[in-house]
């Protein structure tokens, strides 16, 4: 990836004076207080987004992040200071209060030499470039023009679409130098239709680290995905309630795994013991048939990454093994302290922000089983599509989902759509009640976002069909 740190260095610092003899320089400066580890994180982040509403493009935004983050590390103890003025007097500035702030013993926020080797798993296109601003308003022009012609109880398309570009630079005193160019792009739809007097809503999405020719060749199918969602919650019943087998799809419902057992598999909430999972490694956490990884190697996804906002490289890591529980999520920091070693996991959502372990592409491995004998093994139960949010407690590993798109399963078949069916649970437990798994694995579509501690980031999620065998359903009837 030597390239792009070239690229990074022209952009970032060259055009405002700076050498990368200077970083080193204020690196070298910093440890003279005999610090655990400071790093530079420089970027520059290009965004915009296009929406429309009412069969009208009615806004559009651009805006440029720019700016450099320095941290110092004692212990626990993290300094951070930032600048969005990259120039050595300004950089110099926000190291003294990093430091400062270390020596200090706090962990708060002030404004104010080894390239790694790999290839990478997303180009360096610049998204905002691939088409003319005609050409992005016709492409939302055309998405609305689709969902309304799928059916005429469509009456209103809300469509949005999104690319960033972002160009990063880290230093570090380990002896890491690495940059990274992550392109991201992202379509959203979401429709209205009535009948009746009865509204529905349905919605559809895809993102990934490419073009806007990914969204031009998806735009046809989400359109019309989020149309028939929303028919189908127009034809929907009251939900069952009570405790029953539910089978969760392939795909996006893996973000009940993301949410009840992911998070809880984060080094920060491990170190500090406020996880269920803490000081559990190489005991049973899960169903023998459950496999559950954090890749941040596949090739264009959305959660994937070619290095960790530490310079580390993205690395496929693998989580519970056949229900044994085998590691954590780790950024330098907590690795340092856990004297475990760094798993590529390091995520900030910008300079302005903290360093903190956070998953990339976190998914389930498929099993053996058929989905159709899945779906037949269960007299009755609850067959959840889609999921439209949720809460989670880390610490108990208590969580409350709400579907957005479910069914009845009644003697092995699946029948009648159901409204609002909630899944209530613990997700330790839930995964000990996994019977089955289905024999192919699916990713969501590329719209996951993740929020911890305030800062969000584009995340990757997924799983094969899974059954459990038991689980509380809240619902009306």
């Amino acid at each position: 990836m030597k390239e792009y740190i070239g690229i990074a260095s022209r952009e970032l610092l060259h055009p405002r004076g700076l050498e990368m003899t200077h970083l080193q320089e204020i690196l070298h400066e910093m440890l003279r207080l005999d610090l655990d580890y400071a790093d530079l994180y420089f970027q520059n982040c290009c965004v915009e987004s296009w929406g429309l509403e009412d069969s009208i493009v009615k806004s559009s935004a651009y805006h440029i992040d720019r700016g450099v983050g320095v941290r110092a590390v004692s212990g626990v103890k993290t300094g951070l200071a930032y600048t969005n003025v990259l120039d050595l007097a300004h950089l110099k500035e926000a190291a003294k209060v990093a430091m400062t702030i270390s020596e200090q013993g706090g962990s708060k926020i002030v404004q104010v030499n080894q390239p790694v080797e790999k290839s990478s798993l997303y180009s360096a296109v610049n998204p905002l470039n691939d088409l003319t601003s005609a050409d992005k308003i016709a492409l939302l022009q055309r998405v609305d023009r689709i969902a309304r012609q799928a059916d005429s109880r469509v009456i209103q398309v809300n469509a949005s679409i999104a690319s960033a570009y972002d160009v990063i630079l880290i230093m570090s005193t380990d002896g890491v130098t690495s940059a990274d160019i992550r392109p991201i792009v992202q379509l959203s739809i979401s429709v209205v239709v009535e009948e009746k007097g009865r509204r529905e809503t349905g919605q559809s999405g895809c993102g990934a680290r490419l073009g806007y020719d990914f969204i031009v060749q998806h735009a046809e199918k989400h359109s019309k995905e989020a149309v028939r969602q929303a028919l189908v919650n127009l034809k929907a019943g009251p939900a069952p309630a009570g405790v029953m087998p539910v089978i969760l799809a392939a795909g996006w419902p893996g973000v009940l795994l993301h949410e009840a057992v992911g998070h809880g598999l984060e080094a920060d909430f491990n170190r500090k013991g406020s996880s269920l999972f803490s000081g559990r490694i190489g005991q049973e956490v899960a169903s023998p048939l459950c496999t559950v990884v954090d890749d941040g190697t596949m090739p264009n996804r959305r959660g994937s990454l070619n290095v960790d906002d530490e310079g580390t490289q993205g690395q496929y890591n693998v989580l519970i093994e056949k229900g044994i529980l085998k590691s954590y999520m780790q950024d330098k920091l907590n690795a340092r302290l856990m004297k475990m070693k760094p798993t590529g996991n390091a995520r900030r959502e910008s300079y302005a922000a903290m360093t903190i372990p956070r998953m990339t592409n976190t998914y389930m491995l498929a099993g053996e089983s058929d989905e159709d004998d899945i779906i037949r093994s269960v007299k009755k139960g609850l067959y959840a599509v889609n999921f439209s949010g949720g809460q989670v407690d880390i610490t108990s590993g208590n969580f409350v989902f709400t579907t957005s798109e479910a069914y009845l399963i009644e003697d092995g078949k699946i029948t009648r759509p159901v409204k609002n069916a909630t899944l209530i649970g613990n997700g330790p437990e839930a995964l000990g009640k996994v019977s089955m798994l289905g024999n192919q694995l699916r990713m969501d579509e590329g719209i996951g976002v993740c929020g911890k501690e305030g800062q969000s980031i584009p995340v990757g999620i997924g799983q094969p069909m899974v059954k459990m065998d038991e689980l509380t359903v809240g619902g009306t009837t």
